[in-house]
């Protein structure tokens, strides 16, 4: 299926085993969420391997793009998880307003999502306390710029810094300290448009 994905365009001309590798690293420092959100799916990186390496999780790919929807849906099937994998055709902003997923998420994963202040912003809001928002990151901050994920406006969104690791790839996880306030996400395109940091 990632063969497939790359063919169309949905992946980068990496191999395959280098981007299965890339997914495995989410899972480093992780234990086995019972739910679990990809941000941005794409072609199937990393949500497609978590949800193949954590058989026993429910796993919510979230994807704007409908041929990319329509390959994970596609994809979903021919591999069996259709019982436990939901492919979501939405922008990140309004699932974080759905009710039965705000706040109910031990895991939110993004993998070349988009800037830190919108990934936070997005994935903040479906986790419950104690869950973890967990990205692909740069190998470090860079000297001289400003920090890529401040405590003071993570806090903001209840998030707090947690950990880092690396593997052939670099991850950062933030924890969700306390509930999230009603005012986040902001409407669709503002999170982008009006960073919060």
């Amino acid at each position: 299926m990632l063969a497939d994905a790359r063919s169309v365009g949905f992946l980068g001309p990496a191999p395959i085993a280098v981007g299965v590798a890339h997914a495995r690293g989410f899972m480093v420092e992780i234990p086995a969420p019972e739910r679990l959100v990809d941000l941005g799916s794409g072609g199937g990186l990393p949500g497609l391997v978590l949800a193949d390496c954590w058989p026993k999780a429910q796993v919510f790919l979230v994807e704007s793009n409908q041929q990319r929807c329509q390959f994970l849906a596609e994809a979903v099937e021919r591999l069996g998880f259709g019982d436990r994998v939901v492919v979501l055709q939405e922008r990140a902003e309004t699932t974080g307003r759905r009710p039965e997923l705000r706040g109910t998420i031990d895991l939110v994963v993004a993998r070349g999502f988009g800037p830190p202040a919108v990934t936070a912003e997005c994935g903040a809001p479906l986790l419950g306390v104690g869950g973890r928002l967990v990205v692909s990151e740069p190998p470090a901050e860079v000297p001289g710029e400003a920090p890529r994920w401040p405590s003071e406006a993570l806090a903001e969104l209840g998030l707090a810094p947690d950990r880092v690791w690396a593997t052939e790839f670099h991850y950062r996880s933030l924890a969700q300290v306390r509930p999230c306030p009603e005012r986040y996400p902001r409407r669709v395109g503002i999170p982008a448009k009006r960073p919060l940091y």
